[in-house]
């Protein structure tokens, strides 16, 4: 018996038997419909969780949302965040710096969970690089762009997002 299996193992690798259930499979596909996506042309679908830029929201009226309680810079654990902070005259906490360094940066979302007033959240915009590190870093003015940019499809988001909870 086991004279056998080593008669019929030989003959398989002699005959390239490997190859030959390779090709069968290559030749099983070879004449199907290609499920390629052509990249820039198309995109594919993606999820309302997917974490891609960051951006700093507004309220309705225009005013930013942040109140620096700085819970996101404490929570980063890749220290990219960086937040500094005044008392206004009307009492009120703001940020005079708020970066995030994209270079730094995981993306695991934990500074959009700890934020209690939903100021940054992570779009869905996943097009973009830097030819510097300079340009990986997104400055306060940079953040509240993105975020006025894309508005729209946050929103859409977060009232999608109750679904998953």
């Amino acid at each position: 018996m086991v004279q056998l299996m080593k008669i019929k193992d030989y003959f398989r690798s002699f005959l390239l038997w490997e190859l030959l259930k390779g090709l069968r499979l290559t030749g099983r596909y070879l004449f199907r419909r290609k499920i390629t996506v052509q990249y820039p042309e198309e995109k594919t679908p993606q999820s309302p969780r997917f974490r891609g830029l960051h951006a700093l929201r507004r309220y309705p009226n225009g005013e930013e949302r942040c109140i620096a309680c700085k819970l996101c810079e404490a929570v980063c654990p890749a220290v990219a965040i960086t937040i500094e902070s005044e008392q206004r005259d009307d009492g009120t906490r703001r940020t005079t710096l708020y970066d995030i360094d994209l270079a730094k940066c995981i993306f695991c979302g934990f500074c959009e969970e700890s934020c209690p007033v939903d100021s940054i959240v992570e779009t869905r915009i996943y097009e973009y690089h830097g030819e510097q590190r300079s340009d990986l870093l997104m400055t306060k003015q940079r953040l509240l762009e993105v975020g006025d940019m894309a508005e729209e499809q946050i929103a859409r988001d977060r009232a999608t997002e109750a679904l998953y909870r």
